[in-house]
């Protein structure tokens, strides 16, 4: 089941990636930047790229999220060259100090866990 569920999703993600080749524009929602077609291509062939923006991460983070998605999502595999400057752009354009959230609560602030004296 998993197969044909993977299956399925290669099967509809395909024409949409196909359909954007190398050299089409990357849509405003990426930091346009080297390496911004291989996103639009690989991360936008199955949804949206507030997908991508939304997250932060170093390239760690970027390539546990690649494995995820292949070994989980169905995601294909990507040529090597291509994926390492694929995770580079992501590191770069989404990395961690680009996020613009406030830092974590101290554990001070926090409420008890529940059970805890």
């Amino acid at each position: 089941m998993r197969r044909l569920r993977g299956a399925l999703l290669l099967a509809l993600c395909a024409p949409a990636a196909g359909a954007l080749g190398s050299e089409a524009a990357p849509p405003d929602a990426l930091v346009r930047a080297p390496g911004c077609e291989i996103a639009a291509r690989h991360c936008g062939a199955c949804h949206s790229y507030r997908l991508v923006t939304a997250q932060r991460g170093d390239a760690r983070f970027w390539t546990d999220v690649i494995r995820w998605m292949q070994r989980t999502q169905g995601l294909w595999e990507i040529e090597a060259s291509e994926e390492a400057r694929l995770v580079a752009y992501l590191a770069d354009a989404y990395g961690e100090e680009a996020w613009g959230r406030r830092p974590p609560l101290s554990p001070r602030l926090l409420p008890p866990a529940p059970g805890a004296d």
